[in-house]
């Protein structure tokens, strides 16, 4: 793990994605963060460790608590004809604005499921945030920069509703896994660029956030590893790098990064396969450059995917309590429900 206070894309993976997307684990906020287990050499050890079950995947489907209030298929903007969609996870019982998540699924900007962060919705609810999980256009509907454009949608609707949500507008994070990841990081470090904002809704309203989790996520798609990527010639709309560099640049988050954006929390396998974790180097590298804030966790021994894990998945869970309970504070009376 590394500390500054300096100011699914691979198809030889696909099974393993599969197995480890297939189920998330839950863990309760806890004031010490659990070590990251052991990891193994290659992925397709833990492939061979989830099929005899010496790891564990743990539970999916979490039931709703009594103190979360669950408000599913709002609508949050237009993408073109597209009705943008969201999932709400609120606590029951809050006299008083708290901080907002808005959560992203990856899946490679082609597929996935907003379905899939229920349980991280679960959890930060129940520690008393107020969380989204949304859906984006899909590059089958349409390619760059679409997908970037209703997640920022997303996050001026969180503000533009943030009074009857009960959320505090100055609060808002953005959090997202692989192709989420990178659209969490677009969030983070493109605030406010107008030729990304869109015509989705909530027009005048800030797209900034206050603190970034990208789990795997790529940054720099000008690198050679996401030129040769079929996923990222589809999100950019079957342009290649060397007819289109400009719009590759744009689609970079590592482009934007500049001294005033938020605390970033960056977590990656270090034998991760789909998205190499030189990605996250290189952010890393960035942020430290512009005098941002940051966390790296580099995860040993683990692939892409990783946090379905129930082991790193505790692991991970704690650590984003502590990170965006250090940066967006609930206020003391209502933490930790």
């Amino acid at each position: 793990m590394v500390i500054s206070h300096a100011g699914c894309l691979c198809r030889g993976h696909l099974a393993l994605t599969i197995l480890l997307v297939s189920a998330l684990a839950t863990a309760d906020a806890s004031a010490e963060v659990p070590p990251a287990p052991p990891g193994f050499e290659t992925p397709d050890e833990v492939k061979q460790a989830i099929l005899t079950g010496k790891v564990k995947l743990a539970q999916f489907n979490l039931p709703l608590p009594d103190s979360v209030t669950l408000e599913k298929d709002i609508e949050y903007g237009k993408g073109g004809d597209v009705s943008l969609r969201l999932d709400l996870y609120s606590p029951k019982v809050s006299d008083q604005p708290v901080p907002g998540i808005v959560f992203i699924h990856g899946g490679a900007w082609k597929s996935g499921s907003r379905e899939i962060y229920h349980p991280y919705c679960v959890n930060f609810a129940k520690h008393g945030y107020v969380a989204a999980t949304v859906s984006y256009r899909l590059t089958g509907v349409a390619p760059f920069p679409a997908a970037v454009e209703d997640v920022k949608c997303a996050v001026r609707w969180m503000r533009a509703n943030a009074k009857q949500l009960g959320v505090d507008p100055d609060q808002i994070a953005a959090v997202g896994a692989s192709a989420g990841g990178h659209l969490a990081s677009m969030i983070g470090y493109s605030s406010d660029l107008p030729e990304l904002e869109g015509t989705g809704g909530h027009a005048g309203v800030s797209s900034r956030v206050q603190a970034v989790i990208n789990f795997y996520g790529p940054v720099d798609l000008t690198t050679d590893f996401a030129r040769d990527k079929r996923a990222i010639l589809d999100l950019m709309g079957g342009k290649r790098f060397d007819d289109a560099r400009d719009q590759y640049e744009l689609a970079s988050p590592l482009t934007h990064v500049t001294a005033d954006d938020p605390p970033t929390l960056i977590f990656h396998g270090t034998i991760d396969r789909v998205v190499p974790i030189h990605q996250s180097e290189l952010l890393v590298a960035k942020l430290k450059e512009r005098g941002v804030e940051y966390e790296y966790d580099p995860i040993e021994g683990w692939p892409h995917a990783m946090d379905a894990a129930a082991e790193v998945h505790a692991h991970c869970l704690a650590k984003m309590f502590e990170f965006v309970d250090a940066h967006l504070p609930l206020p003391s009376a209502v933490g930790g429900q």
